[in-house]
C-alpha cells in the first residue's frame, strides 16, 4: 500500500467530466494490494475529514457522551423548557406547529412523542404546502389559540415570522420557536426562540448551527426533562427514554441534508442503531414500504425513507408524516406508509414533467451565475427537487419558481453549490424589496416573489453571486480517497469504508478510483442511467452504474468511443444485494482515459 503525494490521482488532470482528480489528502493507492484493507484506511478517512490523530477513536465510534453539548448553553433554551414545564403542571393545551418536510415532520413527532411519554397529549398542526405555504401564519396561530391552545411550539419554522408571531402575541397565546434557519438581527416576539443560528448566540451554541431542527428539538427535550426532574415530576413516574427518539433525529438530520460532522454524526450513528431495532411502529412500516429488509444505513434515510415522508407534504396530505411517526396502530401505519409510497411515485412523475420544462429554459441562461427558472402550472411540491437536479446538471446554484397566475406571485426553491451561500443572498434580496418572503441556509432556500420582479431578482443574484460561483466552479475537482485494481473492489472493501461513516453532507462518502479497465459493455438502463461492465488486467470484472447520466460526455464516450481504450473509473462503492450473493458495485461519477 503506497501513499501518493502527486497532485493528480493517476495523473488525471482532465477527466471526461472536465475535472482534475486530486487526493482528498494523504490518501492511498492500494494497487493490487488487497491486504491493505485494514483499520489504517478507517483512520486515514477520518483524518482527511478533519479529525486529529488523537481524536480518531472518538470519531470512529461517535457517541452522544462525547459530542452532546449542555443545552443550557443555547439562548432561550432554559426559558423554553421552563415554559413547557409550566404548561405541563398547569395542564395547559399545547400544540406543536411543524413544517411539511421531513425535518418538520420528525421535529413535530419528536415533541409529540416526548410529551406523550410525559403524560401529555399535545396536538399538532402541519400547514398545507399549497394553501398556506412555509412557516406559521397569523391566522393559523390565532385559530389554534381560539381552539384552546395556550402554548404553541413551532418547529423547523418561525425564526422570521414577524407578522404571524405578532398576531399570536396580540391574541394572548405564547409561542416558542425551535428553528435552525438563518435569523435576522431583530427577532420576532416570542416566549422563547431557540436557534443556534441566532446572531446573538454564543460561540459554543453557534458552532452547532449545522443542526437540523430535529436536532435542536432533541436538545430541548433534554432541557425539558432536566427541568422536570428538578421539580420532582418523576417521583413515582418513569423518565422518558430520550435515546429512543434518536431514530427521528437521524431521519430528519439526513433528509434535511444537514452537515454530518460533530454532534450530527453522533445523532445519526446512534439513531441508525435505534432504527435497526424497528421499535417505532410507523418507522418499521415505512422501511417495509421501502422494501428495506436489512438494517438501514445513512443513505437509506436520504433516498428511501425521507422521500416518502416528503411526498405527503409535497403533493399529498401534509399531516401524513407526523401521523405515521406517532401512531401506535400497526394497521394504520401500514396504510399510511403505502399511501406515502404511492404519493412518492406520483411525485416522481410530476417532478419529471417540471424538470423537462425547466431544462428547456437553460439555453437562455448559460451566461448567468445562478439559474433562475420559472413556469406557470408547475407543482410547488417538486420545485426543490428539480432545483437540486438542475444544480447537479449545470454545476451552478439553481432556483425553480412555480408561478401562480391567479395572484401574480411565485413560490420558489433554491439549491446551491459548495462555497456559495444562497440563503444569505435570498435574505438580502428580501431586505432589498425584491421578495415578498424568503430565507434559508447556505445550501438551500425558499422564497415568494411577485412575478413582475423576476428579472430584477435574477439580475440581483447574478451581480451578488457571480464572483462566488466562478471561484467555486473553478475550484471544483474530483476528490478521491484511494485507488485500487478491480480485484480490490469487494464487499470487504465496502465494510471497511463504512466504518468511517455515517456519511453525508460535510462528511463525504469515500470516492475510489478503479483501474485501469476496459469496457466490456456499456448501455442505458431505466430512463437515463448508464450501466457499465468493466474488467481489469487481473481478470476481475465488476458492474458500475451512473444515475441520470445518459446524456453526459462520460456516458457517450464509454458507450461509443471505448473500443481499444482503457479507463480509470471513479465513484463510490456500494453493495449490490439483488443477486444470489452480495457483490460490490461502483456508483460511477467520473471516468478518465488510462492510456
Amino acid at each position: 500500500m503506497a501513499t501518493h503525494s502527486l497532485s493528480h490521482v493517476l495523473g488525471v488532470s482532465q477527466s471526461l467530466a472536465g475535472r482534475a482528480w486530486h487526493w482528498r489528502g494523504g490518501n492511498m493507492d492500494l494497487g493490487e494490494d488487497a491486504a491493505g484493507l485494514n483499520r489504517d484506511i478507517t483512520s486515514q478517512l477520518l483524518m482527511t475529514r478533519g479529525v486529529t490523530e488523537e481524536d480518531v477513536a472518538k470519531h470512529a465510534q461517535p457517541t452522544m457522551r462525547e459530542f452532546l453539548p449542555n443545552p443550557s448553553e443555547f439562548r432561550d433554551m432554559d426559558r423554553a423548557a421552563e415554559r413547557i414545564a409550566s404548561a405541563i403542571f398547569a395542564s395547559e393545551q399545547i400544540t406543536i406547529y411543524g413544517d411539511y418536510d421531513v425535518d418538520g415532520a420528525t421535529s413535530a413527532a419528536l415533541l409529540v412523542e416526548l410529551l406523550r411519554a410525559l403524560g401529555v397529549e399535545a396536538g399538532y398542526y402541519i400547514p398545507d404546502r399549497l394553501l398556506e405555504g412555509y412557516g406559521p401564519t397569523g391566522e393559523a396561530l390565532v385559530q389554534l389559540a381560539e381552539d384552546g391552545s395556550s402554548l404553541i411550539v413551532t418547529v423547523d419554522c418561525g425564526a422570521m415570522a414577524y407578522e404571524a408571531l405578532a398576531m399570536a402575541k396580540e391574541a394572548g397565546v405564547d409561542v416558542i420557536v425551535v428553528d435552525h434557519h438563518k435569523c435576522a438581527a431583530e427577532l420576532p416576539p416570542t416566549a422563547a426562540l431557540v436557534n443556534p443560528n441566532r446572531l446573538d448566540e454564543n460561540d459554543l451554541a453557534a458552532s452547532h448551527g449545522h443542526l437540523a431542527a430535529v436536532g435542536v428539538a432533541f436538545l430541548l427535550a433534554i432541557a425539558l426533562v432536566r427541568n422536570l426532574r428538578g421539580k420532582g415530576y418523576f417521583e413515582g413516574r418513569d423518565e422518558p427514554d430520550l435515546m429512543a427518539l434518536l431514530d427521528l433525529v437521524a431521519l430528519g438530520t439526513v433528509a434535511d441534508v444537514a452537515a454530518l460532522h460533530g454532534l450530527n454524526r453522533a445523532f445519526v450513528a446512534q439513531g441508525l442503531k435505534v432504527l435497526a431495532r424497528r421499535d417505532r411502529i410507523g418507522m418499521a412500516a415505512l422501511m417495509d414500504a421501502s422494501r428495506l429488509k436489512r438494517a438501514p444505513i445513512a443513505s437509506d434515510l436520504g433516498f428511501a425513507l425521507g422521500p416518502r415522508i416528503n411526498a405527503g407534504g409535497r403533493i399529498g396530505e401534509s399531516t401524513l408524516g407526523v401521523r405515521l411517526l406517532t401512531t401506535r396502530d400497526p394497521e394504520e401505519a401500514r396504510d399510511i406508509a403505502e399511501q406515502l409510497s404511492a404519493l412518492n411515485e406520483e411525485r416522481r412523475a410530476i417532478e419529471a414533467e417540471v424538470q423537462s420544462a425547466a431544462e428547456a429554459q437553460l439555453g437562455g441562461q448559460h451566461n448567468m451565475a445562478v439559474q433562475v427558472l420559472s413556469g406557470s402550472g408547475w407543482h410547488p411540491g417538486v420545485i426543490g427537487i428539480v432545483a437540486g437536479r438542475i444544480k447537479e446538471k449545470t454545476g451552478k446554484p439553481s432556483i425553480v419558481i412555480a408561478l401562480d397566475e391567479s395572484d401574480g406571485t411565485g413560490k420558489g426553491s433554491g439549491r446551491s453549490i459548495s462555497g456559495v451561500d444562497i440563503g444569505a443572498a435570498i435574505i438580502a434580496a428580501r431586505e432589498s424589496g425584491l421578495l415578498v418572503a424568503g430565507g434559508g441556509h447556505a445550501m438551500a432556500a425558499g422564497l415568494t416573489i411577485e412575478a413582475g420582479k423576476l428579472s430584477a431578482f435574477t439580475e440581483f443574484l447574478d451581480e451578488r453571486l457571480a464572483r462566488d460561483v466562478e471561484r467555486a466552479r473553478t475550484e471544483q475537482v474530483m476528490k478521491l480517497d484511494l485507488s485500487l485494481a478491480p480485484g480490490g473492489l469487494t464487499p470487504d472493501l465496502v465494510t471497511t469504508l463504512e466504518a468511517a461513516g455515517p456519511y453525508g453532507v460535510g462528511w463525504p462518502a469515500p470516492r475510489v478510483a478503479v483501474g485501469p479497465v476496459r469496457i466490456v459493455k456499456a448501455d442505458i438502463v431505466g430512463k437515463d442511467h448508464l450501466r457499465v461492465i468493466a474488467a481489469g488486467s487481473d481478470g476481475r470484472s465488476f458492474k458500475a452504474i451512473a444515475f441520470r447520466a445518459a446524456e453526459t460526455e462520460m456516458a457517450q464516450t464509454l458507450m461509443h468511443r471505448s473500443k481499444g481504450r482503457s479507463f480509470h473509473l471513479a465513484g463510490r462503492v456500494k453493495i449490490d444485494d439483488w443477486g444470489p450473493r452480495p457483490a460490490a458495485e461502483l456508483h460511477l461519477e467520473d471516468a478518465a482515459f488510462a492510456d
